[in-house]
């Protein structure tokens, strides 16, 4: 039986490779060891694991409650037999939805609980492209000059997908449906880790509108924060899948995104997201007074981004199918 090894990714400042583990039969002794690796390097790479569903969930849950399970982030339609069907269309909500992840973000910030880390699983992968990118907002962060570590220090932002899929797209989905639910989130561009105690930077895709900025000074300064943590090829690494890759990372400190491919080929992955600490992960919820001064900010920033969409790439329509 080959032991364990965790070996650092090449030429990066985070990241590593984990062999000689079936995820399946993992220890509690090897999870130790692992969860220590994840703190530490912000994403683990499992190769050849050919992960289960019940696999996927199983290992999540050691990491701490779900806010889901094993589903398809898919340009195929998953059927109830557990197989794919058909192609999605490109137009299609769902496949929106997988383009705009495109774009460098992390996971579930819109919502009044951020996610502490997720999993991909790849199921089918394309000949070429679909590639998965991370950016570590830890490294980022501590190369900042001094006078942009004090810029930043006390601001925050809204977050939102409906933001983010129409200031990226030109795509406006039906609010009140899962992740679009006509909220906006107040985050702080200053993120201290719960675990490490690391501070890093917290942008990406659906961060928008700093309330103490004007509306084109924030575009500017969160576009500035996200270029430069992605500037260094150092603090980013591109995962090429193999069907059975398992690539794990932490939501807290990690910008990800997933890259361009032939649409008309099938690209399959399982996801599944942990939830994170209400503790150190709340903003707020849609019933706190504050949630309103966000809801006003997405209202205004939406009705500007109409007028701009002409030439985005779904030019600010609706999706007709889910």
């Amino acid at each position: 039986m080959t032991d364990l090894a965790i070996e650092p990714i090449e030429n990066k400042c985070f990241g590593a490779s984990v062999t000689g583990i079936s995820l399946p039969a993992i220890t509690s002794e090897q999870f130790e060891t692992v969860h220590e690796a994840f703190l530490e390097y912000g994403f683990l790479v499992f190769p050849d694991q050919h992960l289960s569903d019940d696999e996927n969930i199983k290992f999540a849950l050691r990491f701490g409650e779900l806010e889901f399970g094993a589903l398809p982030i898919a340009n195929r339609k998953k059927l109830k037999d557990g197989h794919y069907g058909k192609m999605l269309d490109v137009n299609a909500q769902r496949m929106r939805t997988n383009i705009g992840n495109e774009t460098w973000h992390t996971d579930s910030t819109y919502q009044p609980v951020s996610s502490k880390c997720a999993m991909l699983s790849a199921v089918q992968v394309p000949r070429s492209g679909g590639e998965t990118q991370l950016a570590d907002m830890r490294a980022g962060y501590a190369a900042l000059d001094e006078e942009t570590i004090k810029q930043v220090a006390q601001l925050s932002a809204y977050h939102s997908t409906e933001f983010s899929q129409a200031n990226d797209l030109g795509d406006y989905p039906s609010s009140n449906e899962g992740i679009y639910h006509g909220e906006a989130y107040l985050r702080p561009l200053v993120k201290v880790h719960p675990e490490t105690g690391l501070p890093n930077l917290f942008v990406g895709r659906h961060a928008f509108g700093i309330p103490e900025l004007d509306r084109e000074a924030s575009k500017a300064l969160l576009k500035k924060l996200v270029d430069f943590v992605v500037s260094e090829p150092q603090r980013v690494y591109t995962h090429r899948w193999q069907v059975g890759d398992t690539l794990l990372w932490d939501n807290r400190a990690l910008l990800h995104r997933a890259c361009p491919y032939d649409y008309g080929e099938p690209r399959v992955m399982t996801a599944t997201r942990v939830a994170g600490d209400e503790l150190t992960e709340l903003s707020y919820y849609p019933d706190n007074p504050r949630a309103e001064d966000g809801r006003q900010a997405l209202t205004t920033e939406l009705a500007i981004l109409r007028l701009e969409s002409g030439s985005t790439r779904f030019g600010g329509t609706t999706a007709t199918e889910y």
